[in-house]
């Protein structure tokens, strides 16, 4: 087996968000499939708003995130839904980042909706990375409704009676392994 450095970067500016624990949930399952799993939360660690015209590099959060991204084998991006589009954080975020982080990494889409699922934003997500020279991972997860509850509670075990949603992440993350392994190796 081969170990990746997988960095998964939660876009919300809400604590607690369920986005972000479907984040950190993921991360489990891919840590205990024996790689490294680092969370970057833009709730902890918010980014200054994107401008071409000033440069923010040399801020310590853009130098972060850049050499993370640079140094991942692969990506997880999670989302809230907004209006049928990402949120404006991971939007900012993606913008202080380019093709060097990106080109031909593995990327897995990832949403929480208010509604039952969030199609829109993982559409746009997957433009966003065929844009960046990503490789999209053929399936995505989308949480919302009853499914979504399920992260709104507390888990800090990550076990329990998540049921079909839970099992359906499990298969969607390993599959996704199993291509950011190929394209690695």
């Amino acid at each position: 087996m081969i170990r990746m450095n997988i960095i998964l970067l939660a876009g919300s500016n809400r604590k607690d968000a369920t986005s972000t624990r479907l984040s950190a949930f993921v991360g489990d399952i891919i840590s205990k499939s024996g790689h490294q799993a680092h969370l970057f939360d833009l709730y902890e660690k918010p980014l200054p708003f994107y401008s071409p015209d000033d440069e923010y590099d040399s801020t310590d959060t853009i130098s972060e995130l850049q050499k993370v991204m640079r140094q991942s084998d692969a990506i997880v991006l999670a989302t809230p839904e907004y209006h049928s589009s990402i949120s404006g954080v991971l939007k900012n975020a993606l913008d202080h980042l380019g093709q060097e982080h990106f080109r031909g990494k593995a990327v897995l889409s990832m949403s929480s909706a208010g509604g039952a699922v969030g199609t829109s934003s993982l559409q746009q997500l997957q433009a966003i990375v065929r844009n960046l020279h990503g490789i999209n991972s053929a399936e995505w997860i989308s949480i919302g409704g009853a499914q979504r509850n399920w992260f709104a509670e507390s888990h800090t075990d990550h076990e329990g009676s998540g049921g079909e949603v839970t099992e359906r992440i499990r298969r969607v993350t390993h599959s996704f392994l199993e291509l950011a392994s190929r394209i690695k190796g």
